[in-house]
């Protein structure tokens, strides 16, 4: 059977605390706070004992089974120590195993980095392959489009009133408009012929990023 905790023994070792390298003013704090919590603790205790004895006063047969419990009590205590010490053990390895992969981690965003760069040359030609490409298919989109409004002016005029142009008149605008025409297929041809390229060039850029 358990014997009843001494209040005294705690008190004694309460008050003894303020002399352990402790300021006066602050030991006389802790003790203020720390004293009803280890008053309410001894009245609990002493409840317990007061109600156990109640009971085997009563049922003195009972006193295996309150031994029973005692010891799965105790054995209770002693799996929750031994968990803390193994969460402590556990806790302190999860924290090195997170250092460990913080550093491998950046360990190889620097390597990615390194191998990617190796690429650097060969994206910055294809940039300026692909800037060169736009800029001549602007250029002669341009004159596709100025030589197409040349021709829609040139076609008017020819649909115009007969008495206005002469039979040598005539035969000009219609060389002229025929070369116009023979010039906007070069043209519409080397458009065209950008316009693979521009692809070409696009899907070697998308096939460079790692």
């Amino acid at each position: 059977m358990r014997q009843p905790r001494s209040i005294t023994s705690g008190a004694v070792h309460l008050r003894d605390m303020r002399f352990i390298g402790m300021p006066r003013p602050w030991s006389t704090l802790l003790v203020a706070v720390l004293v009803p919590f280890l008053i309410e603790g001894c009245d609990r205790f002493q409840n317990q004992e007061k109600l156990r004895q109640e009971v085997l006063s009563a049922d003195p047969q009972f006193a295996q089974v309150l031994q029973k419990r005692d010891q799965l009590a105790d054995r209770m205590t002693l799996s929750k120590q031994e968990f803390a010490v193994k969460k402590g053990q556990l806790d302190g390895q999860i924290a090195k195993l997170r250092d460990e992969l913080t550093q491998a981690r950046r360990q190889v965003d620097q390597k990615i980095r390194q191998l990617n760069s190796q690429l650097d040359l060969d994206r910055q030609r294809l940039a300026l392959a692909l800037s060169m490409a736009q800029e001549e298919f602007k250029v002669k989109q341009h004159q596709r489009d100025s030589l197409g409004r040349s021709i829609s002016r040139l076609r008017k005029a020819l649909k115009g009133p007969g008495s206005t142009w002469t039979s040598a008149d005539r035969a000009k605008m219609d060389r002229e408009l025929a070369q116009l025409l023979e010039e906007t297929t070069r043209l519409d041809h080397e458009l065209q012929g950008l316009r693979s390229h521009l692809r070409l060039l696009k899907h070697k850029q998308a096939l460079l990023r790692l």
